[in-house]
């Protein structure tokens, strides 16, 4: 057991391995999101023509989410130390709420990626099947835009732009999720200092139930990457056996690292440990939870997805035949009028015998 060491007036700051921790995890999660919008410039200048894409749209959220924990453990040593009131209530739990939010709407992206693939064929007669092969929020033109029309409109068309009915369901999930903290902030803030115990039940039932989310996401996934694997098990080709390691891999990191982060969440305290700076700690347990939670929990993830992910499109040119590819995970179109279409294994055997364009 350990006390906090003093800071200024009034203030006790984290037990030192405590603080190496923290600013260990902030320099990873910083290095995360520095790579995660690095890599999304590089894909964006790859191909300007096509707007934001899922592959886009994950990098930026990943990116987002990894730089808000950068944020989050940063401020919560300084606060600490310096003792801000506000960082006990409302403040701390924003922060420590919204790169996780963030966090997971990444993950549920990917998810509905996976559950179009292996929806693909049972819905070609639905207006789905536009959206699972285009990309997320792409912006798509009715009509192809001349110099000459560009000069005399000023080049600002107004786009269309097209969301599938499962990245709705994501969007959906990241709203209630920000509005649930909105609610649950404001009942932290009207609470505090009134009843330190009906604070800690406040903070512990979001975590709770963002744990549930969490971890379900990670069954979700692993039980979708199991439907692809089988499917492209049976399909002989060059590429299949990168993608199907990529989609086990993904797989297993997901499971394992989401139900870590879910355990740790519903049977310790340490989400909450932003404002429980006034008790003792158990230096040596706490620090391997806080590893569990936040390194395993979302670092590992993040950085596999952006490790395989790290392939760029091919930039955009003329029309030429191709074979076609296996994508598990997500990838950019690569034409300009007429976007790559997102295969699916299951119709990936008929697709052999055809020449297609990729775009």
């Amino acid at each position: 057991m350990s006390k906090f060491t003093s800071g200024g007036a009034g203030s006790f700051c984290l037990p030192r391995p405590i603080i190496a921790t923290y600013s260990a995890l902030a320099f990873v999660d910083g290095a995360i999101a520095v790579l995660s919008f690095f890599q999304l410039m590089r894909i964006h200048s790859r191909n300007t023509q096509l707007g934001w894409t899922r592959q886009k749209v994950f990098h930026l959220t990943i990116g987002f989410a990894n730089l808000g924990y950068f944020a989050y453990f940063v401020l919560t040593l300084i606060a600490t130390c310096e003792g801000w009131p506000c960082w006990s209530s409302s403040c701390g739990f924003v922060f420590m709420a919204c790169p996780e939010i963030l966090f997971l709407s990444a993950f549920l992206l990917i998810l509905s990626y996976w559950v179009d693939l292996c929806h693909q064929t049972d819905d070609e007669d639905d207006e789905e099947r536009s959206s699972s092969r285009d990309g997320l929020l792409e912006k798509t033109l009715s009509e192809t835009i001349s110099p000459n029309t560009c000069i005399q409109q000023g080049c600002f068309p107004v786009p269309s732009i097209h969301v599938g009915n499962r990245q709705k369901i994501v969007i959906l999930v990241t709203v209630v999720f920000f509005l649930l903290m909105v609610v649950f902030a404001v009942l932290i803030g009207v609470v505090m200092g009134k009843n330190a115990i009906d604070l800690a039940i406040i903070a512990q039932v979001y975590v709770d139930i963002f744990a549930v989310a969490i971890f379900l996401s990670g069954v979700a996934l692993t039980c979708y990457g199991l439907l692809i694997y089988l499917k492209m098990s049976k399909v002989r080709f060059e590429r299949a056996s990168s993608e199907m390691w990529k989609v086990t891999g993904l797989a297993v990191i997901s499971l394992l690292c989401f139900t870590t982060s879910a355990l740790v969440a519903l049977l310790t305290d340490i989400p909450e440990l932003y404002w429980r700076h006034q008790h003792h700690l158990d230096v040596v347990r706490t620090t391997i939870l806080v590893i569990l939670y936040y390194f395993i929990g979302s670092s590992v993830p993040s950085a596999f997805v952006l490790w395989v992910m790290r392939e760029l499109p091919r930039s955009i040119v003329v029309y030429k035949p191709d074979e076609p590819r296996v994508v598990t995970l997500m990838r950019e179109p690569t034409g300009g009028h007429n976007p790559q279409r997102w295969t699916t294994v299951a119709s990936l055997q008929n697709q052999l015998k055809q020449k297609f364009r990729k775009t």
